[in-house]
């Protein structure tokens, strides 16, 4: 989980998940030559995500290399991507700076260094619509995948300004003490994930026949007249 800077206009000093807007280039057909997935096993995820699936599985993949330095593509061998070696490494620390600068973009850098991003092995889990009378809305799609064992991952010193892997009952547990801020949808995703004891039992979850819910939450009128 990443912790946004207290300085952000929205969830300031809050732990959240990776993830960010969709881009317009997400969308491209070009990425029908770099991306592995979705399998057949996804095709309820994929039909779930409606027409523009294929932006909102790209989207997934690159928030997660710019906001955590999780870049969940296949190398040229067929394996996940492994960035243990130091100067390997440095290079994509620099490849995600491009991007988030927007002077590089996700496909060019799977043409450079033949690469095939991994939607086989990020799964749709559900859709969250942030309620009526808030200052800022969001339609969000949230994905679960279980990270590359070669990539560490970190925070971007930016946006975010500290990071740690956690399990959700350990996240759930500091947020009862008030110490690790959480927005309300992302207590609700933690106690969802909290459920599954093991990354197996997680993963068979995921990959089952299951349904895709939209959560439209509704403000009392109480937290609106708060708000307003």
């Amino acid at each position: 989980m990443l912790r946004r800077t207290a300085n952000a206009a929205f969830a300031g000093g809050m732990y959240v998940f990776p993830g960010g807007r969709v881009d317009g280039d997400d969308h491209l057909h070009v990425y029908d030559d770099y991306r592995r997935g979705p399998d057949v096993g996804q095709a309820a995820q994929q039909r779930a995500l409606g027409a523009e699936w294929r932006g909102f599985w790209i989207a997934g993949i690159r928030e997660s290399f710019e906001e955590a330095g999780v870049l969940l593509a296949y190398d040229r061998d067929g394996a996940l991507l492994d960035l243990h070696d130091e100067a390997i490494r440095a290079r994509f620390d620099g490849y995600r700076h491009a991007l988030h600068e927007r002077t590089l973009s996700l496909d060019a850098i799977c043409a450079r260094e033949n690469l095939l991003l991994a939607v086989d092995r990020m799964h749709f889990l559900n859709r969250w619509i942030t309620p009526e009378g808030r200052p800022r809305r969001f339609d969000t799609r949230f994905f679960v995948a279980e990270a590359p064992p070669k990539q560490r991952g970190r925070h971007d010193d930016s946006e975010t300004v500290d990071s740690m892997w956690i399990t959700p009952a350990d996240a759930l547990t500091l947020n009862a003490s008030g110490e690790f801020g959480l927005m309300s949808v992302t207590h609700r995703q933690l106690m969802s994930l909290a459920e599954y004891a093991t990354l197996s039992q997680l993963h068979r979850a995921v990959t089952e026949e299951r349904p895709f819910p939209t959560f439209r939450p509704v403000l009392s009128a109480a937290a609106l007249d708060s708000e307003g």
